[in-house]
């Protein structure tokens, strides 16, 4: 292999390896998108369970206690 053919390759493999980190990092850029939208949409749902919760732990169940405290419709 003469120095221009060792030259040339070497050149080759930095241009791939160049592309390939261009491609890497647009990959964890969309990831990184991704997992912020995921976050929020987490945050929205823990928001809407707790308003939930409360909602139930403050209204009284058909018996008047609490819903933990009433039996299932089965029996």
């Amino acid at each position: 292999m003469s120095d221009s053919d060792a030259l040339e390759d070497l050149q080759s493999r930095l241009a791939f390896q160049e592309q390939t980190l261009t491609d890497l990092n647009d990959v964890v850029a969309r990831q990184t998108e991704q997992i912020d939208r995921l976050e929020q949409q987490l945050r929205a749902l823990a928001g809407k369970y707790r308003d939930l919760r409360d909602a139930v732990e403050q209204s009284p169940g058909e018996e008047g206690g609490s819903p933990a405290d009433e039996r299932p419709p089965h029996y």
